[in-house]
């Protein structure tokens, strides 16, 4: 899709016409207080963008006549094009007469993109095409995408298709209830991520207020979760809870002070286009103190595996990636030295990168735990997980887990071997960036002007590791493989996957499903990650 398709420009008080650059696969936040004129912005934006955007109203009905479909396919698409033609209308900023209708539609699109995926994948089967059909099976479905991103959010509810096309919700394995029933905040989390996931593809989503009945703690994953799931399309958050976009520093930031008004219409508005949340002036990040936030920093960015599982994991903690190590150093030394950001506990989570016992322990006093393998990888394919998602498949398909899990792992060392140089060559970078580091003179060692020299015997170091990686091979210990070396850059991880008869992406969403389901696959995790628990737990 081309950059300009989308359009957002408004006349300011201080920039002229303000030309804002919306593209696919980027957020972009309108962060400002009551009676800054972000409603009437929001229809201006949806104006100028008639033809491809769905908008989310911010004064959305959060409930439900019923749990099942209760229009036809005509009346849904009679009632969607009255409802965009009324949303055209100025008075839509504050009144919705087809707030039942909108809930109605959103339930319709969500049971229809089950049935039409069903029926897809059936008509290959009938066809007898069954790579196609495997190939479609694993499009991850509406429901099973909706469950993942609830659980993303922490909210303990999975939602079930059922008998007469009802939709049902199960909170801790409870017996099953209709989605009526569910509260306001669950509803509108429901309602949200169906809104988003059935919307047809390069489409620019307007979510006006996505806070309301729910706690930061949820809508935060959430939001990065629907923009990870949805990298088709662009979204435009208005809001007035300044921690969103701070959550969320990879998106643009619009910020509305005040605007001025010539009769009924907005004249213009004070406003800045910042291209990082992090440039929020302080004063208005210190007009909204909530509770205490645990956030844990982690490497990596937002796209990555680490944010993910590490949400599940420590599902009461905002996971924010930094990129690297020093970044994540950075932002928990940052944050404990900030007395004006007393209200918010800090951790962070970086790789052990062969550091010593004593640097480790001085991160630990830090509140910076290291991780004892060498990427997150090792903890989706640690062989105690992999084993319990061979048992869950062989229970659904009716085969043997033993064959299943040895299929999956018979070939690791045979993969490995041939990797053999390369895997031990980039462990040792670390080790050799890690000892030039540490032997950097010191300001005493300058004063007193004499030499420096550091010399690394480079093939001493990789004979080593190369006897390391040769004794973890003769003693076929898996774990210790997957765990020390950068394996993602290997075919190991995929041929476990496929080995399962699953896809890598598959796989990686299974291991997390199974952190949703299974209280002790979580506490198994939280073993595997001993140091980061105890600072958290403590």
């Amino acid at each position: 899709m081309t950059e300009n398709k989308y359009k957002f420009a408004i006349q300011t008080s201080n920039n002229g016409i303000l030309n804002i650059p919306l593209t696919e696969g980027n957020a972009l936040f309108v962060l400002g207080a009551n009676g800054v004129g972000k409603s009437t912005l929001m229809h201006k934006l949806f104006e100028q963008n008639f033809d491809h955007t769905k908008r989310i109203l911010a004064h959305r009905q959060t409930w439900f006549t019923d749990n099942t479909m209760n229009l036809t396919a005509r009346d849904k698409k009679s009632n969607e094009q009255d409802m965009k033609n009324r949303d055209r209308q100025v008075t839509s900023r504050w009144k919705d007469d087809y707030s039942s209708s909108r809930s109605s539609i959103t339930i319709f699109d969500l049971i229809n993109s089950e049935n039409i995926r069903a029926r897809n994948i059936t008509k290959e089967v009938d066809n007898d095409n069954l790579a196609q059909a495997k190939k479609l099976s694993n499009i991850q479905a509406p429901l099973e995408s909706i469950n993942e991103l609830l659980a993303l959010s922490n909210i303990p509810i999975v939602i079930s298709l059922m008998k007469d096309e009802q939709l049902f919700a199960s909170k801790n394995g409870s017996e099953p209830y209709s989605i009526a029933e569910l509260s306001d905040g669950e509803r509108n989390a429901l309602l949200i991520c169906s809104d988003v996931l059935t919307t047809e593809p390069n489409q620019l989503i307007i979510l006006d207020e996505p806070e309301r009945h729910l706690h930061r703690s949820i809508i935060s994953p959430l939001l990065s979760s629907l923009f990870q799931k949805r990298k088709d399309c662009v979204f435009v958050i208005s809001t007035h809870d300044v921690f969103l976009p701070i959550d969320h520093s990879e998106a643009s930031v619009l910020l509305l002070r005040s605007c001025q008004w010539n009769g009924k219409n907005i004249k213009d508005w004070d406003a800045d286009l910042i291209s990082e949340a992090d440039e929020i002036p302080s004063s208005i990040k210190r007009e909204i103190l909530g509770s205490k936030r645990n956030i844990l920093f982690v490497e990596g960015d937002y796209e990555s595996l680490d944010r993910q599982v590490y949400s599940l994991i420590y599902p009461n903690i905002s996971v924010m990636p930094q990129g690297s190590c020093t970044q994540v150093e950075k932002a928990v030394e940052g944050i404990k030295g900030t007395e004006k950001l007393h209200w918010i506990n800090s951790y962070g989570l970086i790789d052990a990168d062969d550091r010593t016992e004593e640097q480790i322990q001085n991160l630990l006093n830090k509140g910076i735990a290291a991780l004892t393998c060498y990427s997150v990888e090792a903890l989706y394919y640690n062989l105690e997980i992999v084993k319990r998602i061979a048992k869950r498949l062989a229970e659904v398909l009716g085969q043997d887990e033993t064959e299943l899990f040895e299929k999956a792992t018979s070939g690791i060392i045979s993969v490995l071997i041939p990797h053999k140089t390369r895997l031990c060559s980039r462990l040792c970078e670390k080790q050799v960036r890690n000892s030039v580091m540490t032997g950097l003179p010191k300001h005493k060692d300058i004063q007193e002007k004499g030499n420096f020299e550091l010399k690394i015997n480079l093939k001493d170091i990789q004979e080593k590791e190369e006897a390391h990686f040769d004794k973890l091979v003769a003693d076929k210990n898996l774990d210790g493989l997957i765990s020390r070396y950068p394996v993602r850059e290997t075919p190991v991880l995929t041929k476990i996957a496929t080995g399962l008869g699953m896809t890598r992406d598959k796989y990686e969403s299974a291991v997390r499903k199974l952190i949703i389901d299974d209280k002790e696959t979580k506490e198994y995790f939280k073993t595997l990650l001993k140091p980061l628990t105890t600072l958290i737990e403590k």
